[in-house]
């Protein structure tokens, strides 16, 4: 692990280990890796395949392993975590001799541990230690040429040992999976890749995964994606949980602080337009939309929300006044202005210092290109959008001024009228 002073001297840092380790060791594997934030994950794009036949599923690996190498030119590492096979040498158990004389496969195979890796007798403990105690056989007994065959074993029929020669047709060295992973006890190899210096993840996965899924699977085996894809759908799909209670939380307030619904839709009908200003905000600069661009997301959506209300209701109080509702509608937007402008402007420049931070800049980024977009959108969209949902009280006003001012018209009541005189 390598620390330095700056995060601008990673990439030529990178490119020069790297570049050593190809050189100096070409027979090894390697592969530099920045550290990344957040949990980690074994492969930038990782592709699971799950089924009963490990050859099936080497053969399906490969034809993964050939979709990574020529179907995008991302990527730079392309395994499996099965690893190559092995070299094994296994005895050819002779049955017919050895069951004459009582030997099982079983006392084979332990015959031949004891003579190679041994068999464990027991334990030994020395204090807060617990040390394996091992039987085997001794290193100068097998030196010689036939050693192992003359291993001595326990006959069952005729109450003596026998060697391992009598019970065995030699030995025959075979190729084997070692390194066999399983999920849910079903065996499961992962094609795994890591993508080039200075290319996202998310890149990468677009170009293999329609190639990927148009991969024809047996009947009894299936594919999923792991890697970055499965730990950020995991990150996500925990947080979607929480959203619901969340958002009808702060929809059951605005319906309470209002007592109206018409005013609760104008203020929620604007915030999926933010989107907007997140999406062109990531756009220019070149940033994914990672998770903590989601957690800004969602800041933003209360930020906008909070400005709708203060527009809002600037506007019921100027109708409560008497003004009609297009004044209303004007003279709260223009007392609004500065507070809406001022608050966004102190929370954007308040954002600028992460714009530099490997972990926060997409956060940053969605805060303050969605919420400049959505100032400009509350001084705009909210008066259109309240203007259009209360239509009613608006023709109420256009029909009340037609028909012009009630007069109404009084008499001083001065008593009864004065009788005239017959003549």
């Amino acid at each position: 692990v390598i620390r330095v002073q700056e995060a601008g001297q990673i990439p030529a840092l990178r490119d020069a280990l790297a570049e050593h380790a190809a050189r100096t060791i070409p027979w090894a594997e390697t592969r530099v890796q920045q550290i990344i934030y957040g949990p980690p994950v074994p492969a930038d794009v990782e592709v699971r395949l799950s089924g009963p036949d490990p050859d099936v599923l080497r053969t399906l690996a490969a034809e993964a392993q050939r979709i990574f190498e020529t179907q995008t030119n991302l990527l730079q590492v392309e395994r499996t975590d099965w690893r190559e096979r092995e070299l094994v040498t296994q005895p050819v158990y002779a049955v017919q001799r050895a069951q004459a004389l009582g030997i099982a496969r079983g006392d084979v195979a332990q015959a031949v541990a004891l003579a190679t890796d041994g068999l464990r007798a027991g334990t030994f403990r020395e204090n807060d230690r617990l040390i394996p105690i091992v039987i085997r056989t001794p290193r100068a007994d097998l030196t010689e040429d036939g050693g192992l065959l003359d291993q001595p074993i326990y006959a069952a029929s005729t109450g003596g040992y026998t060697t391992l020669a009598q019970v065995t047709d030699g030995f025959d060295v075979i190729a084997r999976d070692t390194n066999i992973q399983r999920r849910d006890r079903v065996n499961t190899i992962s094609v795994q890749a890591f993508t080039v210096p200075g290319v996202l993840p998310p890149q990468a996965f677009g170009e293999v995964r329609g190639a990927i899924e148009g991969m024809e699977m047996p009947a009894g085996y299936r594919m999923e994606w792991g890697g970055e894809f499965e730990s950020a759908g995991t990150a996500q799909a925990s947080l979607g949980r929480q959203m619901p209670l969340a958002f009808g939380t702060m929809l059951l307030i605005t319906i309470l602080l209002f007592g109206k619904l018409r005013q609760t839709a104008v203020i929620w009908t604007v915030v999926p337009m933010a989107v907007t200003g997140v999406g062109l905000g990531l756009l220019l600069t070149g940033l994914p939309f990672s998770f903590t661009a989601l957690l800004g997301l969602l800041s933003l959506s209360g930020m906008l929300i909070k400005n709708a209300i203060v527009l809002v209701e600037e506007i019921d109080a100027e109708k409560a006044e008497g003004a009609p509702q297009s004044q209303a509608i004007v003279t709260a937007s223009v007392s609004r202005l500065r507070p809406v402008i001022l608050a966004a402007a102190t929370t954007i420049l308040g954002m600028v210092p992460l714009l530099w931070d490997a972990f926060f800049a997409s956060m940053a980024v969605t805060i303050m290109a969605g919420l400049g977009f959505a100032s400009v959108l509350t001084l705009i969209g909210v008066p259109a959008l309240y203007h259009t949902y209360l239509r009613k009280e608006r023709r109420a006003e256009r029909a009340a001024k037609r028909r012009g001012p009630k007069v109404v018209e009084t008499r001083k009541d001065t008593g009864p009228a004065p009788k005239l005189a017959a003549e």
